[in-house]
């Protein structure tokens, strides 16, 4: 669930979770308050969210325990060799599609996609 990786990081409050939504979706997507609050809500009831005083919500030990047994490698790095690949593969595609769909969010990378891509072709020799 989209709502325990923006809370992975640390308490946020219901905006502070939108945002980061939208960041981690790259603005392709941005959760209205109407299923954010409501959502939050369900979580808390069910243990798996803790409203702060502050008016934060963090994830409790039950949603950490949950989160390590529901989403496995979708939540945690990749643990061997082949599924790095596989991942930077996934990243690389991703990528390859934000390039043909929006070329003046790559021209600022491409710097350091060259430099990425040479210690690539290095480890590859």
């Amino acid at each position: 669930m989209v709502v325990f990786s923006a809370l992975a990081g640390g308490p946020k409050n219901g905006v502070e979770i939108m945002n980061e939504i939208d960041s981690m979706t790259n603005g392709w997507w941005r959760p209205s308050p109407g299923s954010i609050y409501p959502m939050l809500e369900r979580l808390t009831e069910e243990g798996l969210v803790k409203k702060n005083p502050d008016g934060r919500y963090e994830l409790t030990e039950r949603a950490s325990e949950q989160m390590e047994w529901s989403f496995g490698p979708f939540i945690r790095r990749p643990q061997t060799p082949d599924a790095v690949i596989v991942e930077v593969g996934a990243y690389v595609s991703y990528l390859e599609e934000l390039s043909a769909t929006d070329k003046a969010k790559m021209e600022p990378l491409k710097s350091k996609l060259k430099e990425i891509s040479g210690r690539l072709a290095k480890i590859a020799e």
